[in-house]
């Protein structure tokens, strides 16, 4: 066990206190400062300012933190469609809430498992990743996480875009002109309008994970304020009543299993979060903390965000008989110029709240964790945002086959992930890491394994992830698709339980005498 104390790794006297770079020292001084604190020899390829671990110590991510993480990404206008959907699939209003309910249970499980891991050892999903997979064979894991991420950015921010258009065309009707062209598949007003909300979420992200964490802050009772809002809005045009039941007359068993269905794809639909939950945690204050917001912005959160979508789509059906996709629907039916800018507004800080968390922080600490000796948080940042422009990701979206068959196969590939990183940490390991071996490319370390990569990880990964993608894309198991997550989360975790060294053993060691200082 380590005792040795920390040294001066998180600030130099040429760095301000909480700036959200910390460069004065170059990254090969900085691992050598940190194998004299531990010990042992920090590997440049493995060890900079943004993958170290958080000093326990100054941490700024409370359950107020946590709860408008939720509070933005719970309400996202994707989130919206989909449960919008489960009313289109013939569930009526209790049946929904009840869908949500079984999912939000089952998240609020796995989030605070995940969570925990993050709070304990201070380390992002990349580093985590090394425990299970090894130094080298972490990068599989995120790689598949930040490929998904990646992509998601461009499509959310084109998205956002189209939202951002409709208020200017509200604003000032002669851009309208600007909207009739096509270059590279997308209008002028389209292209000045994704340019312009890349640019937003490249600047708010090259400061950070603490501007980050202030801008959810903000944006967090905005979207709460305007869903309930639109909600209202839409109950008061029904004359004060919606649609209860379900439009299909679902019943028996075919209802149950949709229901069950839903809650299952609830979860799946956070298959990413739940993987790479840790770059938060990893800052955050105490577990207490972590289960508190998680309480508040997950099972009463989404139970608020159910209550909206069964107001939202019941009302709609009861005013004119058809069912709306998603609230941006009813946003542009606001015949108030003012309340439909000042609606769509929100909108557009509700999607860069949802893209910065879910599928921007992803891919910069994979592309950190790939290329640590040249690339920092605010360069891979816009690396990955230039990925995310150069894809031209409308046509992305606009492309069934890319969307089903690229991006679904990597999202079926997030289960098996998760079963084997969980089963490592929680069921083998018993929640005991030797963080600072993390970060050694020692081949006598503890995370090694064979040339930088656990062969038995890979064992367990392999099947698992073909039965997931199996089950994704074979007609004949559609029955079985809504489960495919928890299929290869499962398939995934008991094999790997299966063939792991449950004799070896495992030390707990702290990793403050190599951490920083919590401030991104």
């Amino acid at each position: 066990m380590q005792t040795t104390s920390s040294v001066g790794v998180t600030e130099t006297p040429d760095e301000p206190q909480g700036g959200p770079n910390h460069r004065a020292v170059g990254n090969t001084e900085l691992c050598e400062i940190a194998s004299e604190a531990s010990g042992r020899t920090i590997s440049p390829s493995l060890y900079n300012i943004d993958l170290a671990p958080t000093k326990a110590k100054g941490r700024k991510w409370t359950s107020y933190s946590i709860f408008t993480l939720w509070a933005n990404d719970v309400h996202s206008l994707g989130n919206y469609a989909f449960a919008i959907g489960l009313f289109s699939l013939g569930l009526g209003g209790w049946q929904i809430l009840v869908a949500l309910g079984i999912g939000a249970v089952l998240l609020f499980a796995l989030l605070n498992f995940s969570g925990f891991m993050g709070q304990k050892t201070g380390v992002p999903f990349p580093v985590m990743s090394r425990i299970s997979f090894g130094i080298r064979g972490a990068q599989i894991a995120s790689l598949i996480r930040g490929a998904v991420a990646v992509a998601w950015f461009g499509i959310q921010t084109y998205l956002a875009s189209v939202v951002l258009r409709v208020m200017l065309v509200a604003m000032a009707p002669g851009l309208k002109d600007l909207d009739s062209n096509s270059i590279l598949g997308l209008s002028t007003l389209g292209w000045l309008s994704f340019v312009a909300l890349w640019i937003v979420q490249l600047v708010i992200v090259s400061f950070g994970m603490e501007m980050i964490r202030k801008y959810e802050a903000f944006a967090g009772p905005v979207i709460l304020v305007t869903m309930a809002a639109i909600a209202v809005w839409v109950f008061v045009e029904a004359g004060g009543a919606i649609q209860w039941s379900g439009i299909k007359g679902l019943e028996g068993g075919e209802m149950w299993l949709t229901i069950f269905a839903g809650g299952a794809l609830w979860v799946s639909i956070y298959g990413t979060f739940v993987l790479n939950f840790c770059d938060f945690t990893r800052s955050s204050t105490t577990k207490k903390s972590i289960v508190k917001g998680n309480f508040w912005g997950i099972p009463i959160n989404m139970l608020v965000f159910g209550a909206i979508v069964v107001v939202m789509a019941g009302g709609q059906y009861k005013i004119n008989g058809t069912v709306i996709e998603s609230p941006s629907d009813i946003v542009q039916s606001i015949p108030n110029t003012l309340l439909l800018v000042l609606a769509c507004l929100a909108l557009l800080i509700l999607t860069v709240a949802v893209n910065l968390m879910a599928n921007f922080v992803a891919p910069v600490y994979a592309l950190t964790n790939l290329f640590p000796r040249h690339l920092n948080f605010r360069k891979a940042a816009w690396v990955s945002g230039t990925i995310g422009l150069v894809i031209l990701p409308w046509n992305l979206y606009n492309n069934p086959i890319v969307i089903v068959y690229f991006l679904g196969g990597l999202g079926a590939l997030l289960g098996p992930l998760f079963g084997v990183i969980m089963a490592d940490y929680w069921l083998v390991r018993r929640g005991k890491v030797n963080v600072p071996e993390l970060y050694t490319d020692d081949p006598k370390g503890a995370y090694f394994y064979k040339r930088g990569v656990n062969p038995r990880a890979i064992i367990a990964l392999i099947p698992a992830a073909a039965i997931a993608v199996a089950i994704a894309f074979i007609p004949a198991l559609a029955p079985a698709a809504p489960f495919a997550w928890f299929i290869g989360a499962g398939v995934a975790a008991l094999t790997f339980f299966a063939v792991a060294d449950k004799k070896q053993r495992h030390d707990d060691v702290s990793g403050e005498p190599i951490a920083v200082a919590s401030t991104h």
